[in-house]
């Protein structure tokens, strides 16, 4: 990757970038994913099903909801979007629904500055914590989580749309 953490930006995402969120949630998803989640789940994933939720989450700009996109100089290189959970696992914390670095930015710092963000946002929005689900096999996902402070509270499955994945939930309590 050229770009370096000096021209790095986090901001709120903008309408018009739905098209481009839709497509790096699809190509990280199918990296991410290839190995645990099944066949069928990859050929319901696409970037014309993606688009109408990253339309709907850049529409919402309420304190400690929405999308910040990471920038480099010229194309966002990854994605947060946080909103409320309503899955009794989460416990009134906000959920991080989202956290995406592209493929050729990861490992730069993006998505520990994502995350940072997120919490920030989450923290100043007065909600008692912030979690996020990550698929139990995600054994990279859940270390660079617990680096950045996560606590692993328990699991769950999540019944999709996808699959029916067993998830871990990290959180972060700001009380």
């Amino acid at each position: 990757m050229q770009e370096t953490g000096k021209h790095i930006s986090v901001r709120r995402g903008h309408t018009d970038e739905a098209t481009a969120l839709a497509k790096l949630h699809v190509d990280v998803w199918r990296a991410t994913y290839r190995d645990y989640a099944p066949k069928a789940a990859f050929e319901l994933l696409d970037e014309k099903k993606r688009r109408p939720y990253w339309n709907g989450a850049l529409a919402i700009t309420e304190p400690g909801r929405g999308v910040w996109v990471s920038m480099g100089a010229e194309s966002i290189l990854g994605v947060v979007s946080i909103g409320m959970s309503d899955h009794p696992a989460f416990e009134g914390r906000a959920e991080i629904e989202h956290l995406y670095v592209s493929l050729r930015a990861q490992g730069h710092g993006i998505g520990k500055r994502l995350l940072h963000n997120a919490i920030d946002e989450s923290n100043k929005a007065g909600v008692r914590g912030l979690g996020l689900a990550v698929v139990r096999q995600n054994e990279r996902a859940r270390e660079f989580y617990r680096k950045m402070g996560g606590v692993e509270l328990g699991s769950f499955i999540d019944p999709g749309p996808l699959w029916r994945s067993d998830n871990i939930l990290m959180a972060w309590d700001f009380a």
